[in-house]
């Protein structure tokens, strides 16, 4: 982009650009606040393109201090493109486990076997040929650029615009992808040419510091007297942003079910969607609409909760059906529901334990899952009509597979609440 560019999305977004004097005041200024007080972080002491491209894409979405144990595992059993290209598919689900967003290790994955084939192993240099691998946007591409060849690429995630936001008070809601350009814009003149790795880190470090979300210090900033929306007292209105949809409730049971070998059912999940290709408890969205409500509801303890499945809003939810005329299904009848479920899809008749093995949430992007678990018992050893993507395990191998997040916790509360209150 050239400079007489930069200046027409200035001008449309109201920015009065710095003169240069200016801007190399505001790049020392940073950069000697990074050089004191940057964090050590153990893809700062290398220049390796792949390692730093595996933290970037592990950082997304996810806190430092989760990650880097997560990064030296990764990089253990996977220590160049080489191997991330020809690894199984389920080992990188495994060493990823618990991060979650896992299609971003696939792509990863696809992008690695991208690089053996047209860059004969070796990761790109040039910033355009970065953004054509798999997975990797304009922030990444940026990333790897400034921070593994020392091009003046800019990085901009949300730290970034937040800081630039208030530097220049900007207008733009930051939450919508055609602003991206402006902030790209602004970052490119302001830049180090010398360093811009450590320009972009200086940025996201201070915008996950002092120039934070909330509660930000623009007292102690090392470039408060470049800040427009310090200095005018406007710190409140920056960045703009729209607030996102929530995410949109859903209702689930999941299905924990053991046989006469203490083994529990596993079912891999599709290769495409939400945790595609990972392991759980049989996950199952009853049509409770459908199941008719008992005429003592309200009285029983035992009761599935239609709408937010967590035991403190019961009440709640009893009041709100009662004034719209409806009444709750009872246990017994969830429990007829799930065995007509499970027997066509699974071919299973499992004896199930009279009460709920309890609740967990899990919020994705723009969903919230609520499942609630139930305990079944299967005793015979009739698998015939098991589908293919199911199989009994022991819970000994379970190491042995890739399990995501909601599993993990329905196993954790599993463990916690029902084994050690009923003795299973």
């Amino acid at each position: 982009m050239t400079n007489l560019e930069h200046q027409k999305i200035f001008k449309a977004a109201g920015i009065e650009m710095w003169p240069a004097e200016k801007i190399q005041a505001f790049r020392k200024a940073l950069l000697d606040w990074y050089d004191k007080e940057k964090r050590d972080l153990p893809w700062r002491r290398t220049s390796d393109p792949y390692s730093i491209w595996v933290s970037e894409i592990m950082l997304q979405q996810t806190r430092v201090d989760t990650v880097i144990p997560y990064y030296h595992n990764f990089l253990d059993k996977f220590p160049d493109i080489a191997a991330l290209a020809a690894a199984p598919e389920d080992a990188i689900l495994k060493a990823w486990e618990g991060l979650g967003y896992y299609s971003r290790v696939k792509n990863m994955q696809k992008a690695a076997q991208q690089i053996v084939a047209d860059y004969n192993g070796v990761f790109p240099k040039d910033p355009q040929e970065i953004a054509k691998l798999k997975g990797i946007g304009p922030y990444t591409a940026g990333a790897v650029s400034s921070i593994a060849f020392q091009i003046p690429e800019p990085a901009v995630d949300g730290n970034v615009m937040r800081v630039m936001s208030r530097l220049f008070e900007i207008d733009a809601d930051i939450a919508k992808p055609a602003s991206r350009k402006i902030f790209e814009a602004v970052v490119r003149e302001l830049i180090d040419p010398e360093r811009p790795g450590d320009f972009n880190q200086a940025l996201m470090d201070l915008g996950s510091s002092i120039c934070s979300p909330l509660n930000p210090q623009p007292e102690i900033s090392p470039i408060k007297a470049f800040n427009a929306a310090y200095k005018n007292g406007t710190m409140h209105l920056y960045p703009v942003k729209s607030k996102a949809k929530r995410p949109v409730p859903m209702n689930l049971q999941g299905v924990i079910l053991q046989n006469k070998e203490k083994q529990f059912l596993l079912e891999k999940r599709p290769s495409s969607g939400l945790l595609a290709d990972f392991w759980t408890f049989p996950l199952i969205q009853l049509d409770l609409d459908a199941v008719p409500g008992s005429e003592d509801a309200t009285l029983e303890p035992a009761i599935i909760q239609t709408e937010l499945l967590v035991a403190e809003d019961f009440p709640k939810l009893t009041e709100a059906a009662r004034k719209a005329g409806k009444k709750l299904p009872s246990f017994n009848q969830i429990e007829a529901q799930l065995s007509a479920v499970v027997a066509e899809k699974y071919g299973l008749k499992p004896v199930w334990l009279k009460a709920e093995t309890g609740s967990v949430n899990h919020i994705f992007s723009h969903i919230k899952w609520h499942i609630t678990g139930y305990y079944g018992r299967v005793l015979t050893n009739d698998d015939s009509r098991l589908p293919e993507q199911c199989r009994w395990v022991s819970e000994k191998d379970f190491a042995d597979y890739a399990f995501p997040v909601p599993q993990q916790k329905m196993w954790q509360q599993f463990q916690q609440q029902t084994r050690k209150e009923f003795g299973l």
